[in-house]
């Protein structure tokens, strides 16, 4: 028999030159980690004590949110300012997939001239801010259309996305000919062919546009701002910000309960429609 006594053996543990790489990895994890979520658990904690303590360097938890929640909901119409915002939300991301479904479907499935130079003037509007127009904007919106302090000001203005389109193009690319072929011969068109098929096999890409679309018509500020001047038609985030005083006296801890109430919507739809967000994206990867 052959002894295999001197024959190397197979290592079994991890190099530590590894292994510090590993720890190295994880300590730079955390402290992201930590970063990101710092803000938040501060606002939780500030938005449970008093006015008068929310500037004090104390990190205890207090029992005055209920309070503050109350004072907000009243000084700033809390509720009425989160209902505009939710109506404003769901229409503009409802709006931006169905436009965006629409326009994809043109870009892939139909021929028409000068389609590759519309499809560059969708790429180039993905880097203009809003800000850049929003003084042509205001003059469109205000002046030509006379939709100043009204709903239609602070949606139609956003029901286009290039984004979406980009996204929802992409995905259809990847979907071969020969079933939209198949379809076709059996009778059926763009529009069935759209609801019957290409929507069904695109749930992952709308829930993930659905997201990213409603935490932007959530979070809008500079423009409702701008264009809204009533009232009981502004939206949450301008509404928390008229509770900020300009040189006075702020109820810091009406503020933070406010806030935190207001990232609970935007919070429950990622919450809801996480798998497709990540399938989503996932997918765009992988193709």
């Amino acid at each position: 028999m052959v002894r295999d006594r001197h024959l190397p053996r197979a290592r079994t543990t991890t190099p530590p030159r590894a292994r510090r790489g590993d720890w190295g990895t994880h300590a730079a994890l955390i402290l992201a980690a930590l970063l990101i979520s710092a803000p938040l658990l501060l606002a939780l904690i500030k938005a449970t004590q008093p006015s008068s303590a929310v500037l004090s360097p104390s990190l205890l938890p207090g029992g005055a949110f209920l309070s503050n929640l109350e004072r907000v909901w009243v000084d700033a119409h809390l509720g009425r300012s989160m209902l505009n915002s939710l109506i404003v939300a769901v229409t503009v991301t409802t709006g931006k997939t169905i436009l965006a479904l629409l326009a994809a479907l043109a870009f892939v499935y139909f021929r028409f001239p000068l389609k590759g130079a519309a499809f560059a003037l969708v790429l180039v509007s993905l880097m203009l801010p809003t800000e850049v127009l929003i003084v042509a904007l205001f003059d469109l919106v205000s002046r030509d259309l006379k939709w100043a302090d009204s709903f239609a000001a602070i949606i139609v203005p956003f029901l286009a996305s290039a984004t979406g389109t980009f996204l929802f193009r992409q995905h259809f690319l990847n979907i071969p000919a020969s079933l939209a072929d198949a379809a076709r011969i059996d009778g059926c068109g763009p529009l069935r062919y759209l609801t019957r098929i290409l929507i069904p096999m695109s749930w992952n890409t709308i829930g993930a546009l659905a997201v990213i679309q409603f935490v932007y018509a959530w979070d809008q500020y500079l423009w409702p701002l701008v264009i809204m001047q009533r009232d009981e038609h502004q939206v949450v985030q301008v509404g928390l910000r008229k509770l900020i005083e300009v040189g006075g006296q702020t109820d810091w801890g009406a503020v933070m309960a406010g806030a935190v109430i207001t990232m609970l919507p935007p919070l429950i739809v990622f919450t809801a429609l996480q798998e497709q967000f990540s399938r989503g994206f996932a997918l765009s990867e992988d193709k």
